[in-house]
């Protein structure tokens, strides 16, 4: 005669195994996106397996569910869904490799947890005129060309995006004819972006961006010992160094070149972030989100340039030949007659 006593215990031991059997097939099958080596991790993610450790700590506090609700991915699977989307532009292919999860929730979760979690972090990341030393930044851009006194470089990138609908739709379209927003970025010798400005419709002159920054007006103000180096678009400023649209003399010629092999440096950064992050090259959302998963992306370019995270090969951005739309500021021609004067004559 069995006893029931003995029953219930059996039973409460199949119950256990059975969630226990249930847990293993959950953590390998959707909760271990890890469990892989470097060299594929950085491909998929552009980030090694430390490095995403590390972004789940860093953003773990901030995108947890509050609830206690199934099935909801985990915190290494929200970040290697962004990840994943952020380094491919495409949601369908993340979404074939976790089961359970429907593309309604990948986008909750690309939109609404990591990309703004990034975003409140780009405070932290991303700062002027940088994560060194002043004199360091100086020194680095001067290795290049023997530039001195510069402390970054300037221009701006389009973002392609999605034609949108009602009052943004005449705003975003650009002079090339596609709808883009106009992305202001700064940055130092190291490719490290070190101020941005992701808020403008594509049909804004960089210019304009420039002067409504709050960057100018610190620049402005003498906030900073230093100059930023911009091209042509740009107009002249006591702390904007633009070049020679006509070179005369060996010095002016001399100064253009070393200018423009500087100045490169912002042309590699944005090939570097669209190459690292290829959904930059054409966003499918709205304008806003598009600003939104712009500053993720810069946030994140940032952390895995901090972390020495191996970077893909960088195609060079479209560069824009822009035509300034300022007057020049007479202050501004004068520093720049000075500086070729005291540095190449």
């Amino acid at each position: 005669m069995a006893c029931p006593l003995l029953d219930d215990v059996l039973d409460e031991e199949v119950l256990i195994l059975r969630r226990a059997f249930r847990h293993e097939r959950v953590f390998r099958d959707r909760s271990d996106p890890l469990a892989f080596a470097d060299e594929y991790l950085t491909e998929r993610y552009r980030f090694s397996g430390d490095g995403i450790r590390y972004l789940c700590r860093l953003l773990g506090p901030k995108i947890q569910h509050r609830t206690v609700r199934s099935p909801v991915p985990q915190i290494p699977q929200m970040v290697c869904v962004a990840l994943r989307f952020l380094a491919s532009g495409m949601f369908l292919y993340s979404a074939e490799n976790l089961e359970n999860l429907n593309k309604g929730t990948i986008c909750r979760t690309i939109r609404n947890k990591v990309s703004l979690a990034l975003k409140s972090l780009a405070h932290i990341f991303i700062t002027f005129p940088g994560h060194r030393r002043f004199h360091h930044i100086k020194e680095e851009f001067y290795k290049i060309r023997a530039l001195s006194l510069v402390i970054g470089a300037v221009d701006c990138t389009h973002i392609r995006i999605k034609r949108p609908s009602g009052a943004h739709e005449g705003l975003t379209g650009n002079r090339k004819s596609f709808h883009s927003i106009n992305v202001q970025m700064i940055c130092d010798a190291d490719c490290l972006i070190t101020n941005l400005e992701a808020k403008w419709p594509g049909s804004v002159h960089d210019s304009r961006v420039f002067r409504a920054s709050r960057i100018y007006q610190r620049l402005s103000l003498g906030e900073f010992s230093g100059v930023l180096l911009g091209d042509k678009g740009y107009a002249f400023e006591t702390f904007l160094l633009t070049p020679l649209a006509d070179p005369q003399t060996l010095a002016q010629q001399a100064y253009n070149h070393a200018h423009a092999r500087t100045r490169a440096r912002i042309e590699m950064t944005f090939g570097l972030l669209k190459s690292r992050f290829q959904c930059l090259h054409h966003l499918r959302v709205s304008p806003d989100r598009a600003c939104d998963v712009t500053v993720a992306c810069t946030v994140l370019h940032n952390i895995a340039s901090l972390r020495k995270e191996r970077a893909p090969r960088v195609a060079l951005d479209i560069v824009w030949d822009n035509a300034a739309i300022f007057p020049d500021n007479i202050n501004g021609r004068l520093v720049r007659e000075q500086y070729i004067a005291n540095y190449f004559s």
